[in-house]
């Protein structure tokens, strides 16, 4: 079954042009569902198989949407092997995905998101990077791995604007504010000194590290988490969380959701309503607090 895999991982690259995270996260989660099995040939594995291996995930205490995930990954396969005509029928046809966490993004209030930004200090190099960093995922709510990815070509100061490739290598053009254009132009003298410092003036990559090389997403994470330490903001906060506020504050003031669901490169409006779910749920908090017959269980019916 993994040279089957295999061969599926490279249709992936090379015809879908699929992103390397969707890459890798198919390839881990095949390969753990074959060594599952015993490793046998596709035409070897049945209904029954697949649905014990979700089982087995349950009981591994995998939340629903990561097992939901990993089910999609199982079908697409077997789906491409019934095109390849390797296989007569799909045997995941017809196994539903679990039930799917109810669980809302979590986002920070403007108060916080604005504390963490204005909490980096300083002139110095790591200052002023990180200060970029924020302004510019809060101002336009792109992906970590989007933000990580940017080079010096996909960004224009005027106007403010960066071209991002997103899920399924789809590129998109996003808006950004004057705030981050100010934090970004206050970064790029550090960081040409820097570069040059290396030897690394060619180097094409927006945010680099101590090195002179692109900034990976883990580092851009570990970054956060101290921004968050320093600044006294309690809740748990990931790069996610402020493309999750940005979205947010966007929805209070009054944004359409067509609107956010383009900034945020969502390939279906659906994704972007759980945003109206999280405004509803913000909503239905100042009812409770504020409405003198929201919480009298006394209250009779008419």
């Amino acid at each position: 079954m993994k040279r089957a895999v295999q061969h599926f991982i490279n249709y992936l690259k090379v015809e879908r042009n699929a992103s390397s995270n969707t890459i890798r996260a198919y390839r881990q989660d095949l390969y753990a569902f074959a060594e599952h099995a015993g490793d046998p040939s596709p035409d070897e594995i049945s209904h029954q198989d697949i649905r014990q291996w979700l089982a087995h995930l349950r009981k591994k205490g995998l939340s629903f949407n990561s097992i939901g995930r990993k089910l999609a990954a199982i079908r697409s396969f077997f789906r491409f092997l019934v095109r390849q005509e390797v296989l007569s029928g799909n045997p995941a046809e017809g196994i539903r995905y679990p039930g799917t966490s109810k669980e809302l993004p979590g986002y920070l209030s403007v108060d916080d998101a604005f504390s963490m930004i204005d909490s980096v200090k300083g002139t110095d190099f790591f200052s002023v990077r990180d200060k970029a960093i924020l302004e510019l995922l809060y101002s336009s709510g792109v992906r970590v791995n989007e933000l990580a990815g940017l080079d010096m070509d996909t960004l224009h100061l005027h106007p403010e604007m960066i071209r991002v490739k997103g899920k399924g290598r789809k590129e998109r053009v996003v808006p950004f504010g004057q705030k981050a254009r100010e934090a970004i132009e206050k970064y790029l003298g550090p960081r040409k000194q820097l570069l040059n410092m290396r030897g690394r003036p060619q180097e094409s990559a927006l945010f680099i590290n101590r090195l002179g090389t692109r900034l990976s997403c883990r580092s851009i994470e570990r970054m956060i988490e101290q921004r968050r330490i320093a600044a006294g903001v309690n809740s748990p906060v990931t790069p996610h969380t402020f493309r999750h506020s940005m979205a947010t504050h966007l929805l209070e003031s009054g944004a359409d959701l067509r609107s956010i669901q383009e900034l945020l490169g969502h390939a279906s409006i659906s994704t972007t309503q759980k945003y109206t779910h999280l405004d509803f749920s913000r909503l239905a908090k100042i009812y409770d607090n504020a409405h003198p017959r929201a919480k009298n269980p006394g209250d009779k019916k008419d």
